[in-house]
């Protein structure tokens, strides 16, 4: 059962992923109902002023052998540029060993990868780093797409609030959903999120840099509810399908059904953000014909659905 939690605090530790992790299981909420941990914030050099990611410095006093009986080893972000403390990574290594589960916030995971413990498993980091991660440790299976990962006793987590949704994943794992569900309330936060990362990563759509096909692409965006085929907008752009695709791929990185499903899940999410319009509704101005449609696409590219999404985006004036 989860009782003790081991904190490990590095220079340019990101304070706000250190507060997640304080917030979770540093604070006694028996009061309400909810969970009390034994929590130790710990350092390879306790005394010695600590200089966070922000700059402001913080004074650690206990060292990392109370790593070596904490149910839970956590580190958050530090950086993802350097290498640890061999005695950090020891630590890290040791305390798995012995069956404790270890926890990384967002690019806490590069720290994890360093000391082996992500080797032939799968996990997570800000999508940021995503690529990064994976480079570096190619022997681990690096999912962009979720919020967190437990996998072999590691829990791995994405950016910043994700670190929250890892940290109650714990403590409902070891402690049940009531436990977790009270630490929730006291935060004010959702016990459990729907979807994953993919929610919040920016992607791109090459806008075609007002090349040969500009027109035909801002007739697209315009025309979103429209029966949109390749046939059709090569006729519009005066060339034969061939050319149309091959054409449109160099400038828009992409095929003409690729970009214009883009362009109406984007259409869909601003609907979704900015009015009160029923599912239904928003499918057919997206062009995607209906509501079954449209939760398809938001489930296979976003991982949420667009009722969750609303709830999560909405900005309604």
């Amino acid at each position: 059962m989860l009782r003790s939690v081991a904190a490990i605090v590095l220079d340019g530790i990101a304070p706000f992923e250190l507060g997640v992790v304080c917030e979770v299981f540093g604070i006694d909420r028996s009061d309400t109902g909810g969970p009390s941990f034994e929590f130790t914030a710990c350092t390879p050099r306790p005394g010695v002023p600590i200089r966070t990611k922000l700059g402001m410095e913080l004074m650690i006093h206990d060292g990392l052998e109370t790593t070596g009986s904490a149910d839970l080893v956590v580190l958050p972000a530090y950086g993802d540029d350097r290498d640890l403390p061999v005695e950090v990574l020891e630590a890290l290594q040791r305390a798995h060993a012995r069956g404790a589960w270890i926890l990384s916030v967002c690019s806490g995971a590069f720290g994890l990868g360093r000391a082996g413990l992500l080797d032939g498993r799968r996990c997570t980091t800000h999508w940021m780093y995503a690529d990064r991660l994976a480079a570096a440790f190619p022997r681990a299976e690096v999912d962009p797409a979720v919020l967190y990962v437990e996998d072999g006793g590691v829990v791995t987590s994405a950016g910043t609030a994700a670190g929250i949704d890892a940290c109650l994943h714990l403590v409902r794992r070891e402690l049940g959903a009531v436990a977790a569900a009270a630490v929730a309330r006291r935060m004010v936060v959702p016990p459990h999120r729907d979807g994953g990362q993919a929610q919040y990563i920016d992607y791109p759509v090459p806008p075609g840099d007002g090349g040969e096909l500009a027109p035909v692409l801002a007739w697209i965006e315009d025309n979103l509810d429209a029966e949109i085929t390749v046939p059709s907008l090569a006729r519009r752009a005066r060339m034969s399908e061939r050319t149309f695709a091959r054409r449109f791929r160099a400038e828009t990185g992409t095929t003409p059904a690729g970009w214009t499903a883009r362009q109406r899940l984007l259409r869909a999410q601003e609907l979704l953000e900015r009015t009160e319009l029923p599912v239904e509704e928003i499918a057919r101005r997206a062009g995607f014909g209906g509501a079954p449609a449209l939760r398809h696409h938001f489930a296979r590219t976003l991982g949420t659905s667009p009722l969750a999404y609303r709830r999560t985006f909405a900005f309604l004036p």
